[in-house]
């Protein structure tokens, strides 16, 4: 197999996996939405340090596959030629379903690293 076929049958293999997680990004955007209310519920409950450093683990790991999939619906919005010619996708990021698909995905990602540096809870070593 030549190595433009070996790039193409890459971009495929690329362009379903990207479809099938953002095919799953509503759902992954309601886990982030109910990680939220469980965080906020625990704080507003009083809970330990260790409990809300758990749900802060959780929404942080609830933001990072909905961005996955926010980032993987922009990719497939541009389309297959997109993973294999930088000009190419670089002129359909224009078009504006992908540029609202890409400011979806960079809320999301802006969302995530201002809860890991202010949302989720530290707590201290324990020394075993």
């Amino acid at each position: 197999m030549g190595l433009a076929k070996q790039r193409i049958t890459q971009a495929r293999e690329s362009l379903e996996q990207d479809r099938e997680l953002a095919e799953r990004l509503p759902e992954l955007l309601r886990s982030v939405a109910e990680a939220e209310k469980a965080l906020d519920a625990a704080s507003a409950n009083g809970a330990s340090e260790e409990e809300l450093r758990d749900h802060g683990l959780a929404l942080d790991t609830a933001l990072t596959e909905a961005m996955r999939a926010a980032y993987a619906k922009e990719r497939v919005l541009v389309g297959l030629k997109g993973y294999t010619d930088r000009i190419y996708r670089r002129k359909l990021s224009a078009r504006p379903k992908v540029r609202a698909a890409t400011l979806d995905a960079e809320q999301l990602l802006t969302a995530r690293e201002s809860h890991r540096l202010h949302g989720i809870k530290r707590t201290p070593r324990r020394l075993v």
